[in-house]
């Protein structure tokens, strides 16, 4: 089992044991109200990401030793920034290549996630996930061709 799966396992693992969705969803609020928020100077409109019904601004950097991503997030909703919160741990301290094999909507089918946000939110959720994927795809493109 590779190191992105078994850090995919813990995520579910985490939400199984909550047991019910109100739990889950106040255990999402809290994995937001614990993020660190972006500044306001961060909370520009390239950092916005389009899709969203909220407010959402990610931000991605590279480290320039071994080309790990890491992403940090914000949002003016309680949900949506825990649903950024969540993506975060996802995705954050991977290579992008690791970024582009995981395989988001078998993450969120296995916590249940499409089956309990709205609408709207679901078609923010994946459009954060497009946003991430596509920092991925140009991070890697990047490397490849210095």
């Amino acid at each position: 089992m590779s190191e992105t799966q078994a850090h995919i396992d813990d995520i579910v693992a985490e939400f199984e044991f909550l047991g019910d969705w109100e739990e889950r969803y106040r255990h999402l609020i809290e994995m937001g109200k614990a993020m660190t928020p972006l500044s306001a100077e961060e909370r520009s409109e390239d950092a916005r990401v389009k899709g969203c019904v909220s407010q959402v601004w990610l931000i991605s950097q590279r480290s320039n030793d071994d080309g790990a991503m890491t992403f940090r997030g914000d949002s003016d909703a309680h949900i949506v920034r825990g649903l950024v919160a969540l993506l975060l741990r996802l995705y954050s301290g991977r290579s992008p290549e690791s970024i582009l094999g995981i395989d988001a909507n078998a993450f969120l089918a296995r916590l249940g996630l499409d089956d309990h946000l709205s609408p709207s939110r679901s078609n923010g959720l994946r459009a954060m996930i497009e946003r991430i994927r596509t920092e991925a795809a140009a991070a890697q493109s990047a490397r490849a061709n210095p």
